[in-house]
């Protein structure tokens, strides 16, 4: 039976503080994410007069509707979708085959290439040669110009090489390899199964990234019907400051703004739902993964 250690006035008073620290940053970081969602539920002329704070006022889900019926943000979310997917598949297959040589012990040469990829996070060819590179492949106006371009990123190859160092043992795989193990089944029946954390850590931050992407979009796609969502609410976006400039009369602007302001704080909760939906699931291995697979080394 284990003895409680009894706190003195000052520790009592440190946590108390903590705490109540604590509560502060989450009413900070919570409260705005909470606002957009009874935002979007309220009615609209309540909200513009700032008659809305913590429940819903004049209940009201004009905004989903007309995001639902806008076919170009629903092909986009769409886009989206297949896009993450697909190139979060990309991105972690090829950070795994990367950084699993980098982190054996017997591959000649490991610390030259790996100062090598290090080097390219600080110099880059730059937006023209890249494009031109892209171009020259033939993948501009493509779904490949969004997946392929950044399929593998070199601070998440560094951080996973350093979870298989650490946190994978050497002398386990020298076992295999006595098995009879290849290298290529020393990594799927090994070392995969016992890197799940930094896995699901590096997959949430390349998902992340491509599901918030728009540049490459811009820059590479003309053809609408593959728009990814972020374009299409960008579009949206400068649409909406275009209307404000242009003389209209009272009673339509009053519409519009009224319109806009429905339409927006719905369009950011759908756009957000598929990473709040993701991130529970990821939630228990993202401390262990980032923290073991950053700090050691």
């Amino acid at each position: 039976m284990t003895r409680r250690i009894k706190q003195s006035a000052g520790d009592k008073v440190f946590d108390i503080a903590i705490h109540l620290l604590l509560a502060l940053v989450l009413v900070i970081v919570l409260y705005p994410l909470l606002f957009v969602l009874i935002a979007s539920v309220s009615d609209s002329r309540a909200v513009v007069n700032g008659e809305v704070w913590f429940w819903p006022k004049g209940l009201n889900f004009h905004g989903y509707a007309r995001v639902l019926q806008n076919s170009d943000i629903v092909r986009g979310f769409l886009n989206s979708i297949l896009y993450t997917i697909v190139g979060t598949a990309i991105n972690v297959t090829m950070t795994i085959m990367a950084a699993y040589p980098l982190s054996r012990r017997d591959f000649v040469g490991r610390n030259a290439m790996t100062a090598l990829l290090v080097f390219t996070m600080f110099f880059s060819g730059g937006l023209i040669p890249t494009y031109l590179l892209v171009k020259k492949l033939g993948m501009v106006d493509t779904f490949w110009a969004l997946v392929i371009p950044n399929a593998v990123g070199v601070w998440n190859i560094v951080i996973m090489r350093t979870f298989f160092q650490h946190s994978i043992p050497h002398e386990l795989q020298e076992a295999a390899a006595i098995d009879g193990c290849s290298n290529f089944r020393i990594l799927l029946k090994v070392v995969l199964p016992l890197s799940l954390p930094i896995v699901a850590v590096i997959g949430l931050f390349y998902s992340v990234g491509h599901w918030n992407a728009f540049f490459n979009a811009l820059i590479y796609l003309t053809d609408r019907s593959k728009f990814p969502l972020q374009l299409i609410l960008r579009e949206i976006l400068i649409q909406s400051q275009v209307n404000e400039m242009v003389q209209v009369s009272e009673e339509s602007l009053v519409k519009g703004v009224m319109e806009a302001e429905a339409i927006k704080y719905a369009v950011v909760i759908v756009a957000n739902l598929p990473m709040f939906l993701l991130y529970p699931f990821l939630q228990r291995y993202f401390v262990k993964g980032v923290i073991v697979g950053a700090l050691k080394g």
